[in-house]
């Protein structure tokens, strides 16, 4: 039997090409990410070991300690934890051969343009000394007083590199000029690779880098003395520092850092292989028609087989064993076209991840990796091949062997099928209406995702009355379109089943990428709706976040709001001031007023109260306050700083965006908190008339001399997160493009097989007056009704989920349409369908007639 069965594989190995193309390429994305990964994975770790590791001992401050502990996280200073008679202390240990403390707070280097980078101040850091954990990528460590090295990020950045001058502000907001000696290569390091860093000599740190009040060195990097063990060195130094600090190994620090560049790894790692799974069912709905396909076809076959004494299990393992050799040949190709998908996810992914040092670890392939994708291919066409397997062992010799070789028509859709599909969409309506039904919150995405599921398990059940629905809808015009127009849609409709299997591959692709496409629609004007109900201005100017103290203290300099009152270009000018207050028996509560305009410019909806009543020693609160308070409208909120004063809460607001938590007077403002308020905003609407360009040149110029203010606009904020969607887009169908080429190969795959199945019907219609044209034309119509079917059915239900999930996570979201997308999904599965009938067609076409209707 086994012969036999090696004997039909190469019989039929045509037939299989496809199939086995299918899993080279599920297995090919399975690999490649796994491989990927696992490189991705050695690079971090080498990274974060690399500078950490070099380190015998770390001593870090307890307010970093508390936190994590994260050695790159700032520090919160707390003093005493590390500071210069620390050092001194262990200086005199005999089993430290060098110490050196490091400096590390907000140091703003400006671009070009004079402008701080980011909204958060770059890292000031000392390096160099008796200890260096880090090493120059480029050029050298700074060693003289007007020079620094900046990571490699920010360099690429701001378009910076070695012998560029720069600017860097000091605590006193003023800036100085350096000279860029080098770049450093931080790796993945927390929160200072995302805000970039300037480093300076350890002299000229205590100048730049400004330090919490009281607090002495964020680190101790410790080298003990030759012969003396690591962890002697750690309970040595542990000692002496005493419970001010953490103290331990630069192994520990490392692992510490590496675990978390792990788990964030881990969680790209299981997104990619969330697509792969995508793509690896899909390939198993192409194998199983294919297998399905293939034991009709040869029922005379396995029926002779019978006659001549193979039992029922001789006949399910021999298909089960073409289906195990053909998982594990074509797996095998997947592992080897995965390795280099792998590589070159690598050399491309890299230049993203680390765009100036790129990624160089050595291409990691372990041989879990290729053990689990074999496993996970040959798995896949086991279980694939499972049901057509059982099929062949149930065929009765006799009829078998009376059976034409002509393709036949399908029983009818039983009402089991239909009564269990309408199940499954209760089930799915049950969990959507809990899903959409309460706050948003991470549990309904799982809901959604577990509806989504039992939908289209209900669509799988449904699916041949879709494909009889369907070629009911469209026979009247093709039928009028001429007689290829009219076959193709009865060859259609005369195996549902087999047509649905097809297109149900083509729906999960084309369901999953409407879904995305119709949530980031959805989603993206939402948040511009309410972002112009937040920001019903054009542009907004505030101080970088963690600013020096000072500037923080200051706030938006009163005299910018006063130069863009004067500018005929804008016409209303906004002040936001702040201040710290005691409201009630709450301390360090927010507190704002507004100049420049009315209240209710800013806030358009309040849930109870009128905003016409405030007025002086009377209040807005927000809702989240006034429950937190206990008070309603009409009640009294003692708020001041010393010495309170009563206010009646007239309003409560559903939403005070850029307003504080608890808002009053002007007047009020200025008379209680004069000594410590502030402006923290300032708002600009331009005049009717004025382009948005001219706009936003006065309100640059306002703030030409402070290089820590920050502009925003609503328009640039709207570009920012549509540029993110788009991105996120093309990734998601760059991702799924892989299980919809495979769907495409099935249908190929079902236009072939059927193809051959209908060798000798081709002929006679060839042979009654069809040309050639016409019946290539008819297969490829044949084609186009599968793919457009199963991307209609994959269009309709995204829709449905697509905006489902915007609801899921946000409160209020419309549905969106993206027509233009939804229309190029369209075209998108005509242009399939003509393509995967290409070959199939063509082969149909130059069959010699005589020598088909000669076939038995």
């Amino acid at each position: 039997m086994l012969r036999t069965t090696l004997a039909g594989l190469r019989l039929h190995k045509r037939r299989l090409f496809t199939t086995a193309l299918a899993i080279v390429l599920g297995i090919m994305f399975v690999t490649g990410t796994l491989v990927f990964s696992d490189t991705l994975r050695a690079d971090f770790s080498r990274q974060v070991m690399g500078s950490a590791g070099k380190i015998d001992v770390i001593v870090t401050a307890t307010g970093v300690a508390k936190a994590g502990p994260d050695p790159d996280e700032e520090p919160t200073g707390e003093p005493g934890a590390s500071d210069v008679e620390t050092v001194a202390a262990l200086r005199d240990l005999p089993e430290i051969e060098s110490v050196q403390g490091v400096l590390e707070g907000p140091a703003p280097l400006l671009d070009r343009d004079g402008r701080a980078v980011g909204y958060i101040p770059t890292l000031g850091m000392s390096v160099g000394g008796e200890v260096s954990r880090y090493e120059a990528f480029e050029g050298r460590l700074p060693t003289a007083d007007n020079e620094v090295a900046l990571d490699t990020g920010s360099a690429n950045d701001n378009d910076f590199g070695v012998g560029d001058t720069v600017e860097v502000l000091d605590p006193q907001g003023e800036p100085r000029s350096f000279t860029v000696v080098g770049l450093i290569d931080l790796g993945i390091q927390g929160s200072v690779s995302q805000r970039g860093a300037v480093a300076f000599t350890p002299e000229r740190a205590q100048e730049m880098v400004e330090l919490p009040a009281g607090s002495g060195y964020t680190r101790i990097y410790v080298m003990g003395a030759e012969g003396v063990p690591v962890h002697q060195l750690q309970e040595e130094v542990a000692a002496a520092t005493g419970e001010a600090a953490q103290v331990q190994t630069g192994q520990e620090v490392g692992e510490t850092l590496a675990e978390r560049a792990g788990a964030e790894l881990e969680i790209m790692r299981s997104g990619l292989l969330l697509f792969a799974a995508v793509a690896m069912f899909v390939a198993a709905i192409v194998i199983y028609n294919t297998f399905a396909i293939l034991i009709a076809q040869r029922q005379r076959e396995m029926a002779l087989l019978r006659c001549l004494g193979a039992v029922r299990g001789q006949l399910f393992r021999g298909v089960l064993v073409e289906a195990v050799i053909v998982g594990l040949l074509s797996s095998a190709v997947g592992v080897l076209a995965g390795i280099g998908l792998g590589a070159a996810g690598l050399t491309f992914g890299a230049e993203l991840m680390y765009p100036t040092t790129g990624a160089t670890a050595g291409l990691v392939v372990s041989p879990l990796a290729v053990l689990a994708s074999l496993g996970v291919g040959t798995l896949v066409t086991m279980g694939a091949a499972l049901v057509p397997a059982l099929g062949a062992t149930r065929v009765a010799p006799l009829a078998a062997l009376r059976a034409g070789a002509t393709l036949g028509s399908e029983k009818g859709v039983g009402w089991l099928r239909i009564v269990a599909a309408v199940a499954l969409f209760g089930i799915c309506g049950a969990m959507v209406a809990l899903a959409v039904g309460g706050d948003p919150s991470p549990r309904n995405l799982t809901l959604i995702v577990a509806a989504g599921v039992t939908c289209f398990l209900g669509v799988v059940l449904l699916s041949p009355l879709l494909v009889r629905g369907f070629v009911w809808l469209i026979s009247g015009p093709m039928r009028s379109s001429g007689v290829p127009g009219r076959l193709a849609a009865d060859n259609a409709g005369r195996t549902p089943k087999r047509a649905a299997t097809a297109m149900i591959a083509l729906t999960v692709g084309a369901g999953l990428i409407t879904a995305f496409s119709v949530f980031s629609a959805s989603v993206q004007s939402s948040l511009d709706e309410q972002l112009d109900d937040r920001m019903p201005v054009d542009y907004q100017i505030m101080r970088q976040l963690g600013t020096t103290a000072e500037e923080q203290r200051q706030g938006v300099p009163p005299a910018v709001a006063a130069e863009l009152r004067q500018t005929p270009e804008l016409d209303k000018v906004y002040s936001l001031h702040e201040a710290d207050a005691h409201v009630a028996e709450q301390p360090q509560m927010r507190v704002s007023a507004l100049t420049g305009g009315d209240l209710t410019e800013i806030v358009e909806e309040t849930t109870s109260g009128d905003l016409a009543d405030f007025t002086d020693q009377t209040t807005v609160l927000s809702q989240p306050m006034a429950e937190m308070l206990g008070v309603e409208v009409g009640d009294q909120v003692d708020i001041g700083t010393e010495q309170q004063r009563p206010y009646e809460v007239v309003a409560v607001t559903s939403e005070t965006e850029a307003l504080a938590p608890i808002v009053v007077a002007y007047s009020d403002f200025t008379e209680q908190f004069a000594d410590t308020g502030r402006i923290q905003l300032v708002a600009v609407a331009k005049a009717e008339g004025i382009e948005t360009t001219q706009a936003r040149d006065v309100v640059d110029a306002a703030v030409a001399d402070y290089p820590t203010l920050g502009v925003q606009s609503a328009a640039e904020l709207k570009q920012q997160y549509t540029d993110m969607f788009n991105v996120m887009f093309l990734v998601v169908a760059a991702l799924l493009s892989m299980a919809i080429l495979i769907a495409i190969f099935g249908i190929a795959n079902t236009m072939a097989l059927s193809v051959l199945e209908r060798t000798r019907e081709s002929a006679l219609l060839r042979a009654v007056g069809l040309s050639r044209a016409q019946l290539r034309w008819m297969l490829s119509l044949e084609a186009v009704i599968v793919s457009v079917l199963g991307a209609l059915t994959g269009i309709a239900v995204g829709i449905v989920f697509g905006w489902i999930t915007g609801r899921a996570v946000l409160e209020e979201v419309s549905l969106v349409l993206p027509g233009w997308q939804i229309a190029g999904f369209v075209a998108a599965a005509v242009l399939a369908g003509l393509v995967a009938a290409v070959l199939p067609s063509r082969r149909a076409a130059r069959a010699s007639i005589t020598a088909a209707l000669a076939s038995e």
